[in-house]
């Protein structure tokens, strides 16, 4: 009896089944390689853009750097420059400056003039020839004008004062014309529809204005001046002189005080305390006027 076959089990059947797909693993695992290498370059030409926009940034950067110290540079110097001059201004006194220059036209007046009278001359009529006729008076007419002011500065009574103010404050008054032109109109309209006013032409065909009853232009009875409404400029300008004329009388009046021993401002509550506060300053002024000036700067420390 020839021996029965033997069955093919579980065991001795996986390792057959097992072969293919290990093949089929081999392959996976060598497909994905193969892709790798197929995908190397975008990679490197990635990296090599970035490296190149890197290097376009640093390069930037570096120009901005470079405009930036060029900035700083020219803006040292130019602040150099400016206070170098502000150290010669301060250095050089204006009132000496001034006193300089009037001290040379005084020289090379007196040098004209002796020339002049060596040379045998009329001084005034040689020095008139740079001038015209029209010049010449309104120079004249200003010298007596400065010297009659001159002589004038002293006080003499309150209504000489009161004139003196007065004549300033209309020498610095500005008129306005256009305006004026305007209320005119409107005030002679107004009479002539009322009929107060009568316009007549002339034969030369200029118009007049006839008041026909006396009431047209003001008098000194006349009370329609309390009607009129002024307007917010007039009333600032008005504001603004009157601040001005305080504060030109609160200067005089600490110039005043200064020149009787006294500051500007009140640092004493009696004689005594006044004049031990006087005995302070001439002692101690020098070491603490620059403490003072932070104080008055509000700048302290």
């Amino acid at each position: 009896m020839p021996p029965a076959k033997k069955r093919k089990t579980r065991a001795t059947a996986e390792p057959a089944e097992e072969i293919p797909a290990l093949n089929a693993t081999a392959n996976e695992t060598a497909a994905p390689k193969d892709n790798n290498s197929n995908e190397e370059p975008p990679l490197a030409e990635a990296s090599s853009s970035s490296a190149s926009d890197a290097a376009t940034k640093a390069k930037e950067r570096a120009e901005r750097f470079k405009a930036l110290q060029a900035r700083a540079k020219t803006g040292a110097q130019k602040n150099l420059k400016e206070a170098t001059l502000e150290s010669q201004r301060l250095a050089t006194d204006p009132n000496l400056l001034t006193s300089l220059n009037r001290k040379s036209a005084i020289a090379s007046h007196n040098l004209m003039k002796a020339d002049a009278e060596v040379a045998g001359e009329d001084f005034e009529r040689k020095r008139a020839w740079d001038w015209t006729i029209d010049e010449s008076e309104r120079w004249d007419k200003r010298m007596k004008k400065k010297d009659n002011h001159r002589d004038d500065q002293a006080f003499q009574d309150y209504r000489q004062d009161s004139r003196k103010v007065y004549k300033r404050q209309i020498r610095d008054l500005k008129v306005d014309m256009d305006g004026y032109e305007k209320e005119k109109m409107k005030a002679v309209e107004k009479a002539a529809a009322s009929g107060g006013l009568e316009i007549v032409e002339t034969d030369d065909g200029e118009l007049v204005a006839v008041d026909k009853h006396g009431t047209f232009y003001s008098t000194a009875d006349s009370t329609g001046f309390v009607e009129h409404k002024p307007p917010k400029d007039a009333v600032d300008r008005l504001v603004k002189d009157l601040q001005q004329a305080e504060e030109a009388r609160l200067k005089k009046r600490r110039e005043r005080m200064g020149g009787n021993g006294d500051d500007g401002d009140v640092t004493y509550i009696n004689e005594k305390n006044k004049n031990f506060n006087q005995k302070l300053n001439r002692f101690y002024n020098k070491y603490t006027a620059e403490i003072r000036d932070s104080f008055e700067r509000g700048t302290m420390i």
